[in-house]
């Protein structure tokens, strides 16, 4: 019995174990693979350098291994030459078995094809060894502190950088995005022209930067060598074709038609193919490459050695989802078709202007919340003769401390009262989909339109604080909102909110709920109508109230609950101070 050990793997240490494709009692051949090695630079598959029959297993997946290791017990197999070629006797009258002799002749032709294709599928394997060893060597190529500067940026002078997508000590990919720059007229991602690990960031945001800034340093990664499919193939033909050369003509032609064949890559492989689950075969360089296309090597079919993935597949794949109709599927909610792509030119002149980074984001929000929340809108009119009267008479008072009293102030206000009347309102619902997280605090989230797009800063414990302090903050928050200074913090934690468009017009809509929260408020614009009080019509501002509501917390006779308890609250504001 012989113990079988981890072979030299380089100067790449410890590496980890991620599949034993062999057990206990079977017998295994000379260069069949005995463990699946993987380091972060390169998956390694171990071959056995003897034949025999495997009597123990001396590691786990999952363990650490080095040089040296120990693999497997294993009890050799006798080696037995093939007798396929054996010579006839000197007293054989050719002319009597000339048959015989024929039949021999062809026995001995089928042999060196076997050997033929045996020779080509170890040289194969050898030249797969051989790419993975070539990637580990290039990786460990030493390594470059290198300037990250600003590209060109056209004729801009200074930008504020808006936004850092990484941090000291980050791995990063080539092209991928370091910071976000914002001008008077554009967002502009910057990406690194580099791989490699971030060593010092020396920007942050709010600076102004322009082309050729320094903006940190990053440790640069040598560029593994692209050893693709091609050459690893004719490296196989040629092998079998130069082994096939003995032969006889025949039966070269059939080799070399078993040689060029291969199974086919599936024509729908997304389709065809379920996800596989454990180790998928692929080398290091055709990783990277699924990588960078996003292509999910399980759901790949490998068409090389052993179900290797090639790249060649990869490509296939990612041609086959190119071309198959997609949906843009949100989880938990619904899959819609996409668009078809309209040329509008052919109609008439047009121009195409960029969304603002504020209304991208927006547009996936909001297109998220409206298809995972079931929405369901509440209309009503609260009168607020009164409370307008009320509140001009505290105009000039506000304006002495140089603060603006608005109508939204009373209605952020009357909402927190009524939150804590209804605190389904002031909840989310739970990842699980089962549970209601009450909340104990009243933030209320107040959208506010600015150049760039609507933004919703969240005024925090709005129960706690007076009027007049309320009054104060809005301003403060709306002026930072319209200058584009509203940080990601003051922006998050809100309960409920608040969309008004009292000062611009309209009767009702739809506002979109503001996820995670349940519910969000919409007001319009406040008119004087005729109301009946029980012996005569009396002129009073009724302002429309539409109240959005996640159907799947809230139902129908509570949200009108709520919506009568508000109007109440907002006819007499005075009610606040009986809760």
């Amino acid at each position: 019995m012989k113990q079988i050990l981890i072979p030299d793997l380089g100067d790449i240490g410890e590496v980890d174990v991620i599949e034993i494709p062999i057990e206990v009692g079977d017998e295994i051949q000379k260069e069949d693979t005995m463990v699946v090695l993987e380091s972060d630079k390169a998956t390694m598959e171990v071959p056995a350098p003897e034949g025999g029959i495997v009597k123990e297993i001396l590691l786990h997946e999952g363990d650490k291994v080095k040089e040296g290791s120990a693999v497997i017990m294993l009890e050799p197999s006798a080696n037995i030459e093939p007798s396929a070629n054996i010579e006839p006797s000197a007293n054989t009258e050719p002319s009597a078995n000339t048959e015989t002799v024929t039949e021999s002749d062809e026995t001995a032709v089928g042999s060196d094809s076997t050997k033929a294709e045996s020779t080509a599928e170890s040289t194969a394997e050898e030249r797969v060894d051989e790419i993975e060893i070539a990637e580990i060597t290039a990786n460990d190529a030493k390594p470059q502190l290198v300037d990250l500067t600003i590209p060109d940026i056209g004729d801009l002078d200074e930008v504020e950088v808006i936004e850092l997508n990484v941090s000291r000590g980050d791995v990063i990919e080539k092209e991928q995005t370091l910071l976000v720059l914002e001008s008077d007229k554009a967002s502009m991602d910057v990406p690194s022209s580099l791989a490699g690990e971030i060593i010092e960031l020396t920007v942050k945001v709010g600076d102004k930067v322009k082309t050729g800034t320094v903006i940190g340093k990053i440790l640069t990664r040598a560029t593994v060598p692209d050893l693709t499919k091609t050459s690893l193939q004719e490296s196989v033909e040629s092998s079998k074709v130069e082994n096939s050369t003995k032969t006889s003509t025949s039966e070269q032609k059939s080799t070399l038609a078993t040689t060029s064949s291969r199974p086919p890559v599936p024509e729908r492989p997304a389709t065809s193919v379920p996800p596989r689950k454990g180790l998928v075969h692929a080398s290091p360089a055709v990783r990277r490459f699924a990588r960078e296309l996003g292509a999910d090597l399980s759901k790949v079919k490998g068409s090389g050695p052993k179900s290797r993935v090639l790249k060649e597949d990869v490509r296939q794949f990612i041609k086959d989802e190119l071309s198959r109709p997609k949906a843009t599927v949100v989880s938990g909610g619904l899959a819609v078709a996409d668009s078809p792509k309209i040329d509008f030119s052919k109609f008439g002149e047009i121009e195409e202007v960029s969304l603002s980074r504020i209304q991208k984001i927006s547009s996936v929000n909001l297109h998220r919340n409206w298809v995972n929340i079931p929405h369901v809108t509440q209309f009503d009119e609260a009168d607020i003769t009164e409370l307008e009267a009320f509140r001009k008479s505290l105009k000039a008072e506000a304006e002495s401390e140089g603060i603006k009293m608005t109508p939204l102030i009373f209605m952020l206000k009357a909402v927190a009262s009524a939150l804590k009347a209804f605190p389904e309102f002031n909840a989310s619902l739970g990842s699980d989909g089962e549970t209601l997280i009450l909340k104990k605090y009243i933030h209320i989230g107040v959208a506010v339109d600015t150049p760039n797009g609507l933004v919703v800063p969240v005024i925090r414990d709005v129960d706690q604080k007076s009027i007049f302090a309320l009054a104060a903050e809005l301003g403060e928050v709306s002026q930072k909102a319209r200058e584009g200074k509203l940080s990601p913090a003051s922006m998050q934690g809100s309960c409920f909110s608040i969309s008004s468009l009292g000062g611009i017009g309209g009767t009702a809509f739809t506002p979109i709920v503001n996820w995670p929260d349940v519910a969000i408020l919409g007001v319009s614009k406040s008119q004087m109508k005729p109301v009946w009080n029980g012996t005569e019509f009396e002129p009073r501002l009724m302002l429309p109230l539409s109240l959005s509501y996640d159907h799947r917390v809230i139902d129908g006779a509570l949200a009108a609950r709520f919506s009568v308890h508000l109007a109440k609250i907002l006819g007499d504001i005075r009610r606040i101070l009986l809760k």
